[in-house]
């Protein structure tokens, strides 16, 4: 007997609600919700794009904007992961609230933060807490076309416990030598012993995580501060920025035009600053790209210094008036940067600048 042909489903649009089939708990106050469409329609997106719901919270309706954890090579569901935050409002009425069976109107697909848009050879995805989800959409797609891929995936977390798709990243990457995970968190579990990497992600980290970062693609995704970071990281080691992807967490842009310009400063070793040591009656003329701990010691000036790398905190100054940009790799606090202190080897001045030397 002769195969029938499969008849085409229809696509699913937003005039149509999503249908919840099912809650899963991942971490705590975090849950991945997965909706079918009523009608059997198919669901077709790109991999790191996102949806809008409507949700009825005891407050009155509001609108949040998740991104998709789901893989559209899977078409046949859509799944969202949400983290409840302290003050959440949506996300805390869908884990306390939403069941299978329940509908939510949503809005989407949309957005401009996948790879789909310019395909590289090489990928380095950094993620922080639930900016894992448009990664693990897109790594999830590669999977899927069962070609290896080559990803460095970084993860930054908490706790060990609180890496979302921990277990489903590790069941991929044990089958596809190119997916290679990379754990960070900020403290170990009590009574669990953790070896990887403990702290918060600076350059020093990215040197270990990713030693060939400047051949790959990168997609990052995360709080603000955070992916400042991973800019600032990237940057001062000569990264080409041009191949940097960042989506947030609280404005996804819906389409190219929306994505806002990278503004963060970069030293330029054309622009001239001034730096004047209070303590030894020296003021010296150098350029942005020189470092406090440069214009020092090109001024018959010592200022103790060990690693030069931001690390050891041997070269901490006080900075009395001024700016710098300073890229750390954890060797100061934040609250000794509140007190005005900087570490000279890696601050640039900016305009003029007076430290206690």
């Amino acid at each position: 007997m002769k195969d029938l042909p499969i008849p085409p489903r229809a696509i699913w649009t937003d005039a149509e609600p999503l249908e919840c089939v099912s809650v899963i708990p991942e971490v705590p106050n975090t849950a991945t919700f997965t909706f079918r469409s009523p009608t059997g329609a198919m669901f077709d997106f790109l991999p790191g794009q996102f949806l809008t719901l409507e949700i009825p919270a005891p407050s009155g309706t509001v609108h949040r904007t998740y991104t998709i954890s789901s893989s559209p090579s899977r078409p046949r569901s859509i799944s969202i992961t949400a983290k409840a935050q302290e003050d959440s409002i949506g996300t805390r009425w869908m884990i306390d609230h939403l069941k299978p069976g329940m509908q939510l109107k949503a809005f989407g697909p949309a957005g401009v933060f996948t790879h789909m848009n310019k395909p590289a050879e090489k990928y380095l995805f950094i993620t922080a807490g639930s900016g894992i989800t448009p990664a693990m959409s897109m790594t999830t797609y590669m999977w899927d076309l069962g070609q290896e891929p080559d990803i460095v995936f970084v993860n930054c977390a908490k706790r060990p416990s609180e890496i979302i798709f921990r277990e489903r990243l590790e069941h991929m990457a044990s089958r596809v030598p190119g997916i290679k995970l990379k754990w960070i968190v900020s403290e170990a579990d009590r009574y669990k012993p953790w070896t990887g990497f403990e702290g918060q992600f600076n350059q020093l980290m990215l040197g270990l995580l990713a030693p060939d970062y400047l051949e790959r693609d990168v997609y990052c995704c995360g709080p603000e501060p955070f992916m400042l970071a991973v800019r600032e990281a990237l940057a001062g080691l000569g990264y080409d920025m041009d191949r940097y992807n960042q989506e947030s967490f609280q404005a996804p842009a819906e389409t190219a035009s929306d994505v806002p310009d990278l503004d963060d400063l970069v030293p330029d070793e054309d622009t001239s600053a001034e730096v004047t040591f209070a303590l030894s009656g020296v003021t010296a003329k150098v350029a942005q790209t020189d470092t406090i701990l440069a214009a020092a010691k090109s001024n018959g000036l010592n200022i103790p210094s060990g690693c030069t790398f931001g690390v050891c905190g041997t070269c901490k100054v006080k900075k009395t008036s001024g700016d710098v940009h300073m890229v750390h790799n954890g060797g100061i606090s934040d609250d000794d940067i509140a007190d005005g202190y900087i570490l000279a080897c890696c601050s640039n001045p900016i305009g003029k600048v007076e430290v206690e030397v």
